[in-house]
């Protein structure tokens, strides 16, 4: 393997332990706080749906596809799977990470929130 490839291979895979670490290391007692701003419309309850969809079992489950909401078609067109990198992205940006999606919410702006909101969201809703 030429010594550059090699080189490629472990930036890459050193950026992606230290973005896996970033998103591990969310304080779960401020998620619950920040999860206040996402409480009125979404629920942490399995099959508690409101304006928006339950995020019980969010983790691994493709956008647009929880049996009972009725989605944006640009949320069931996006077919991203689920998952803290995922998460991260769609709410820092939600309309920028899929445009014509209805979240009404602009984002959140802190990485170090959204780390502790995901990792609120994964205790309390699996």
């Amino acid at each position: 393997m030429p010594k550059w490839n090699t080189v490629g291979i472990l930036v890459a895979g050193t950026f992606m332990v230290f973005a896996q670490s970033a998103l591990a290391a969310g304080d779960v007692e401020n998620g619950k706080k920040v999860y206040k701003k996402c409480a009125a419309c979404h629920s942490l309850e399995e099959g508690k749906k409101k304006v928006g969809p339950t995020l019980y079992g969010v983790f691994g489950r493709t956008s647009g596809q929880l049996e009972g909401f009725k989605f944006s078609k640009a949320l069931v067109a996006a077919e991203i799977v689920w998952d803290e990198t995922t998460i991260d992205a769609y709410i820092a940006d939600p309309k920028g990470y899929i445009p014509k999606n209805r979240m009404a919410f602009a984002g959140l702006k802190k990485e170090q929130d959204r780390a502790d909101v995901i990792a609120y969201i994964k205790e309390n809703a699996q």
